[in-house]
């Protein structure tokens, strides 16, 4: 057998928040590019999911527990890791899971980081940093993301936006941001954990356009068939959902990223991302195309 089939037939990858709306995207790509997919998860009651999700094997363990990443990581060949959203010591738990790689013997670990890390005015992409350097201080075949704004956060903004007719974000209408559909991130980390040609290659992930929410709204205007506006909201009422999940210091970090957007926007090119996939990558048009898609297919039913 050729070293490279040997690899894929063995390959065994751990899928860090395997359960979640991104990592559970790696998961599909994993399985139809061969390899073996072990999900990480917190407590019993998510291997359920984490099952229908697509993983052959689930581990039960805690990202802050060494003894327990050292049980998920035995006989795994990859890894693939995205941090939990603004928690506090997200850097700490993304350096014990490369430190945990390593004594595990792992070949290949993607993190899935954030466009423009060295951002240090927002500590939540400065967070990254660490675990960035633990990667290249390592002896690991990282492959490391920074992928833009998702376009999965305009999925989950959908329903609201299809009964108001408003599409509202807290900053302004005219402010263009690079945004990218976190599949197509989930397919580039999958190659890198299959294949070798992304070894070592750090990755800026965006789609092509930096569309603003007046453009934004006009497609979804157009997909659906009727007026949607482009709305504004204050930053307190965008966040009010989210208060069940997270703290105001981490409400906080995130006020500070929308800051960032109503002042410069979010800059970012498609060419590593294009590159990566050997296709051109999935358009704003084409997602919201989608969303209006399932809508109309759900309102006939």
């Amino acid at each position: 057998m050729a070293e490279a089939e040997k690899r894929t037939a063995e390959n065994r990858v751990l899928v860090v928040g395997a359960t979640g709306r991104f990592a559970g995207l790696v998961v599909p790509e994993l399985r139809r590019r061969g390899a073996t997919v072990r999900a990480l998860v917190r407590d019993q009651s998510n291997i359920g999911a984490a099952r229908e999700a697509g993983a052959q094997q689930v581990a039960v363990g805690d990202l802050r527990d060494r003894q327990s990443l050292d049980m998920a990581l035995k006989g795994i060949d990859g890894v693939f890791h995205i941090g939990p959203a603004f928690a506090p010591d997200e850097a700490a738990i993304g350096i014990a899971m490369v430190d945990a790689a390593v004594r595990a013997g792992v070949r290949k670990f993607v993190f899935s980081s954030v466009i423009q890390p060295s951002n240090t005015r927002l500590k939540n992409h400065a967070a990254k940093i660490p675990v960035e350097d633990a990667l290249y201080s390592s002896s690991l075949e990282y492959t490391v993301l920074h992928p833009a704004n998702f376009m999965q956060n305009i999925h989950s903004a959908w329903p609201g936006i299809v009964e108001s007719g408003v599409f509202a974000e807290p900053f302004p209408k005219t402010a263009r941001l690079a945004r990218v559909d976190y599949r197509d991130v989930a397919e580039v980390a999958a190659i890198a954990l299959t294949e070798d040609r992304l070894a070592f290659a750090t990755l800026e992930l965006c789609a092509e356009g930096r569309h603003n929410r007046l453009e934004i709204a006009a497609m979804i205007s157009a997909a659906l068939g009727r007026p949607i506006d482009a709305g504004e909201i204050s930053f307190h009422e965008w966040a009010a959902p989210a208060r069940a999940i997270y703290t105001e210091q981490q409400l906080g970090l995130l006020a500070k990223v929308h800051e960032h957007y109503a002042t410069v926007g979010l800059g970012g090119n498609s060419l590593a991302l294009r590159a990566a996939l050997e296709r051109e990558p999935r358009t704003m048009q084409a997602f919201i195309s989608a969303l209006a898609t399932n809508t109309r297919t759900r309102l006939d039913a």
